[in-house]
């Protein structure tokens, strides 16, 4: 299954709005299957953006988040501004790369950049 950005970035803005970070948090994206969905979780918390469990059985796959990580609140703060997100999944296209570590760098670059255009200060 191919990595979603898009998912990736709904999966972590649906835990967010969750209120209770200490019960689990399943999912109904729209669009997106339970395992599509499931699998993600999976891969989100395997980067350490979020916390989530195996709820699944020997004949299920299923994967429900409880709440975002530190790691998962900055990177959802990079990307929340829309140009930022359209300006890293690009990036990450035309590189030719999916991986979620390099999604969250390239937030990190984009926000940078952002930051440099709309308020003239350079971060390292």
């Amino acid at each position: 299954m191919k990595l979603d950005k898009d998912l990736v970035r709904d999966i972590l803005l649906a835990v967010e709005a969750h209120d209770e970070p200490d019960s689990w948090l399943p999912l109904e994206i729209p669009g997106k299957s339970d395992t599509e969905t499931s699998y993600h979780v999976m891969l989100l918390a395997e980067a350490g953006l979020l916390k989530a469990d195996d709820v699944g059985s020997m004949s299920t796959f299923e994967w429900n988040a409880t709440r975002l990580t530190y790691k998962g609140h900055e990177f959802l703060d990079t990307v929340r501004d829309p140009e930022i997100w359209r300006r890293t999944k690009s990036g990450a296209e035309k590189a030719g790369v999916a991986g979620l570590g390099m999604l969250v760098e390239l937030g990190k670059a984009y926000g940078k950049q952002m930051l440099k255009e709309r308020l003239g200060i350079e971060l390292p």
